[in-house]
């Protein structure tokens, strides 16, 4: 694929290619190349413990060799249910130097979501934390599983039935020896990423060495000016099974020579004391965190203004909270977009040109884009008039593991659909409107919550806000807000939908609000709003 001029190309400064070759490499060979700069650089810092990037380098090495000890050949999988910390960085590069394919799972499914994704990734190893433990053990008879590895935070050997391994045990039966691999980075596939299954079953994105490496890479040229090759110290609490920290945090950290802090979870009292001791220049993060961070009475003393670069993802950004967080840290938070089908980033926010609150920015290097008629997808719709939005780059999946008419669906000609309505203003900056699921259909309008939620912010007493629909017998549908107060400050709901009625057309007016002391989150810290449209049925 050619990626032709585009119309955001011209935001592009000189030394920043908006068209990149890539390299015929892995990820692996990407660790090894660092690691011969900077061998004695700091890679991870893990609660006072530090790994330096000859020592990760060695690690993954022996790791993948114990792998292939194992029976662990090309093209098996190999999963990893681990919260944040130095054994996930070692077994993610491990399992892909030995040519497996990492099989990334959420350490907060359930026995049944286990089953269906282990069955049909159809995952022989699988390196989990110990708490975890018996929970897989609960259900490895119904699954392929042959080799259980675990990672405990307490002891090296912890008490395990015959024939599983503790991981201390695992790397230390390997050699650093490997079994040569061919790698062919365009077609080999090196992580299945598992949707959220918002839709239904959970899918497999296919990602292939070349899509995760491309993503690093892209990532790194967009960022090119914010990144001292080295020197960066990144705080790494969004889960790395989660694809937004996988390329953002974990990858790109390691392609830079940055030293990655990790945390299991976000804790605010912890990552407040961490930032104090650690002083990281760099934040990739959910906008949970960052108003959960604006909202500390004493944020400020925590030397917060070290971070000099926040990187927003997941879920929209509010922009009441944006300029509240920047105006505490002199931080740039620069709202991005991605989906696990891409690697998953598409767009940003530049550093190097004009933000746009509410955008999330303009395509990264290689990246095309555009917007179409949600009727047919064919049509490419004028600029500020919404649709879907269709992207195509070298970081877009191969499609959907054991999926095939789900991958026709996704992928159209080369491009991958998104399901997320969009506008495209005449600079190129692209304006998520809301996800196709997500819109509500009252009295015959179209209301995207996005457009309502942005201007519950804006009310001082608001912390956090989210918008659903909910059946109504004359409307079809009628707006419900569900918000969380600031500590210490107070609205009714009639002193709430008075106060919206003065800012927004009438038919978006909520026309119920519910108060909440915390609404649910994914443990990537993403409001989980299909749970609150299943609560509210």
């Amino acid at each position: 694929m050619t990626v032709t001029e585009q119309t955001w190309h011209k935001h592009y400064p000189e030394d920043i290619n908006a068209v990149m070759e890539f390299p015929d490499k892995t990820l692996p060979d990407i660790l090894a190349e660092t690691a011969a700069k900077i061998p004695d650089n700091v890679a991870l810092k893990f609660y006072g413990r530090e790994m330096t990037y000859k020592e990760l380098l060695t690690f993954s090495t022996v790791f993948a060799s114990s792998l292939q000890q194992s029976g662990v050949q090309k093209g098996d999988r190999a999963a990893i249910m681990l919260p944040n910390c130095p054994q996930y960085v070692v077994s993610y590069y491990g399992i892909l130097k030995a040519g497996a394919t990492v099989t990334q799972v959420n350490p907060m499914l359930l026995e049944q979501e286990l089953i269906y994704l282990l069955k049909d990734s159809g995952a022989e190893t699988i390196v989990v934390y110990e708490p975890l433990y018996p929970r897989i053990k609960a259900i490895a008879g119904e699954t392929s599983l042959k080799n259980i590895i675990v990672v405990s935070f307490e002891t090296d050997q912890p008490d395990l039935q015959e024939g599983d391994w503790s991981f201390t045990s695992f790397v230390g039966k390997g050699d650093g020896k490997l079994a040569n691999v061919e790698i062919n980075p365009q077609e080999d596939i090196a992580v299945l990423q598992y949707t959220g299954g918002t839709t239904g079953l959970s899918k497999g994105a296919m990602l292939t060495h070349r899509n995760i490496l491309a993503n690093a890479f892209q990532s790194h040229e967009f960022f090119k000016h914010d990144f001292v090759f080295g020197e960066e110290r990144c705080l790494t609490v969004i889960p790395l099974f989660h694809v937004f920290a996988m390329s953002s945090a974990m990858n790109l950290s390691i392609l830079t020579g940055s030293q990655n802090i990790l945390l299991p979870r976000f804790d605010l009292q912890e990552v407040l004391d961490t930032i104090k001791r650690e002083q990281p220049t760099t934040f990739p993060g959910v906008p949970t965190m960052y108003i959960a961070i604006t909202n500390h009475p004493k944020a400020q003393e925590y030397g917060i203004d070290s971070i000099h670069l926040c990187n927003s993802g997941s879920a929209p950004m509010p922009v009441e909270t944006m300029k509240e967080f920047e105006g505490k840290t002199g931080a740039k938070i620069l709202e991005g977009y991605g989906l696990s089908e891409a690697s998953p980033v598409t767009h940003c926010n530049p550093s190097f040109a004009a933000r746009k609150p509410g955008s999330i920015g303009i395509g990264i290097p290689s990246t095309e884009y555009k917007v179409v008629d949600l009727a047919t997808g064919e049509n490419e719709v004028p600029a500020g008039e919404a649709g879907e939005l269709i992207i195509r780059g070298p970081q877009v999946m191969k499609g959907y593991w054991n999926m095939p008419e789900e991958t026709e669906n996704a992928l159209r000609d080369g491009w991958l659909y998104t399901g997320d309505i969009a506008k495209v203003d005449e600079d190129g900056y692209v304006f998520i409107v809301d996800r196709k699921k997500d819109m509500i259909i009252s009295s015959g309008y179209n209301v995207y919550p996005r457009d309502i939620e942005e201007v519950l912010y804006e009310h001082p007493a608001v912390q956090e806000a989210v918008v659903i629909g909910i059946a109504d017998p004359y409307r079809g549908e009628s707006v419900k807000a569900i918000i969380v107060n600031k500590a210490g400050q107070e609205v009714t709901e009639d002193e709430l939908i008075e106060w919206a009625r003065g800012k927004m057309a009438a038919y978006k007016v909520p026309r119920a609000v519910e108060f909440r002391a915390e609404l649910p989150k994914t443990n990537v810290g993403k409001i989980l709003r299909r749970a609150l449209r299943e609560e509210n049925r």
